[in-house]
């Protein structure tokens, strides 16, 4: 209500100042026809200021504050990777049966453009993974997920992940895998049905954490390239990748 108060009075002392200086203007120059002839070409130039206004200054000050969100956005996925998603890669592929055939496509390299990096997210979205939650120690990754679980949480409260509706994806479904794997107390002694359903999970997660993985070292590549150097030394796909400079 103050809120309103304050802007009906600032309109009424706008208005009561136009009017005083149109007075003014009568006062001196006794010429009412220029004082209309002005007062409606005035008029009929505010539905222009206001499609100028509205479609086109208000326009380029949300894309200016979307690239804000996005950039701050982007350093809540760097630090996603950082902290959880290098590893969870690693994770993720001890259950691949057919992690060689993926990994030749996700060594990334330096010369690498654009359209590479969105031709191979295509590509391996269509890739026939071969996920078996017992192929490898499935205990350790629960341990590991739920460690993270506090972490994971506080990245799903950002609001600015609204803006980012694949890596909000992936946030659930690895949530979602971690509430699964800490349900179950023993995950060793687990019927079949249980595994195949895991290793459902699992590939879920796995599938977008490589997109977005991708995604990121694309935007590294663009914005950051003395960080995209750091990922490409520490990339979890390449096997002769060392954080040490030879």
């Amino acid at each position: 209500m103050k809120r309103f108060s304050w802007q009906l009075c600032l309109g009424l002392s706008l208005v009561t100042v136009s009017v005083f200086l149109y007075f003014v203007h009568y006062a001196i120059f006794q010429d009412a026809h220029h004082i209309f002839i002005f007062l409606v070409g005035d008029i009929a130039f505010v539905p222009i200021e206001v499609l100028f206004v509205t479609l086109i200054i208000h326009q380029l000050l949300n894309q200016r504050e979307k690239r804000a969100i996005l950039k701050k956005l982007n350093m809540v996925i760097g630090s996603f990777f950082s902290e959880v998603g290098i590893r969870l890669l690693q994770y993720f592929s001890h259950f691949d049966y057919n992690f060689d055939k993926v990994r030749e496509n996700l060594v990334v390299m330096n010369d690498w453009s654009e359209q590479k990096f969105v031709s191979t997210s295509k590509s391996l979205k269509n890739f026939d993974y071969r996920i078996d939650s017992q192929k490898s120690n499935l205990e350790e990754l629960r341990n590991f997920l739920i460690g993270k679980r506090d972490f994971l949480l506080r990245l799903l409260e950002n609001p600015n992940l609204l803006e980012h509706e694949s890596f909000t994806e992936l946030l659930w479904a690895i949530s979602h895998l971690t509430e699964e794997l800490a349900a179950r107390t023993d995950v060793k002694k687990l019927t079949n049905a249980d595994y195949a359903h895991l290793s459902g999970d699992i590939k879920r997660a796995y599938l977008v954490l490589i997109h977005e993985w991708l995604e990121y070292m694309r935007h590294l590549k663009d914005e950051y390239p003395y960080l995209f150097s750091f990922a490409l030394r520490t990339n979890p796909f390449d096997p002769n990748a060392t954080p040490e400079i030879k």
